[in-house]
């Protein structure tokens, strides 16, 4: 009741920056974070988690609300700059929009790019059509799966037979990427 919901003492929240109390910055958007700040460190890390495509979260949201998808991609956007390291990403892309996939696949295209290793763990057909290189784990889930059923390109994967993810990305009505 004291404070009002804004998690701070009132003589806590006179002091402002940019016209604006502690409150009020933990309400922004990392999008409106980035525009508001101007020391170069600290906006390197908002673009970082930017450019991850996590600008809707506010700076006070707190960590047990996020998804594991979006959990992965903080921590991405913490070695977004790093070179030879090997990235391990699992299912990423669960419970993005579809041009945040997009957007997630730039982000990887630009670690293996600067000389990193990226492996993903991922059903997302586009990410599969996407990667350079594919290990298809099968013929099935769970119990009836667990075998290696192919290894080689997306492109290669469409004429597996034994494999459900190139039947898949051969029935999609959308190219395979060529690498």
């Amino acid at each position: 009741e004291i404070c009002g919901g804004k998690r701070f003492k009132e003589e806590v929240l006179e002091y402002k920056l940019k016209g604006k109390s502690i409150s009020d910055v933990l309400e922004m958007t990392v999008q409106e974070a980035v525009e508001f700040f101007d020391k170069k460190d600290l906006k390197k890390r908002l673009q970082a988690i930017h450019d991850v495509g996590l600008d809707y979260l506010t700076l006070g949201q707190p960590l047990s609300t996020l998804s594991g998808g979006e959990c992965q991609r903080i921590k991405l956007a913490s070695n977004l700059h790093k070179k030879g390291s090997i990235y391990v990403l699992d299912e990423p892309t669960t419970g993005l929009h579809m041009s945040d996939v997009g957007h997630l696949l730039e982000i990887m295209d630009s670690l293996v790019d600067s000389g990193n290793s990226v492996i993903v763990i991922e059903h997302n057909l586009d990410v599969n059509k996407n990667a350079d290189w594919v290990i298809d784990l099968g013929p099935e889930g769970g119990k009836n799966g667990g075998e290696i059923v192919f290894t080689g390109t997306p492109a290669d994967l469409i004429n597996e037979p034994a494999s459900l993810t190139g039947q898949y990305l051969k029935k999609s009505n959308e190219y395979i990427y060529e690498t």
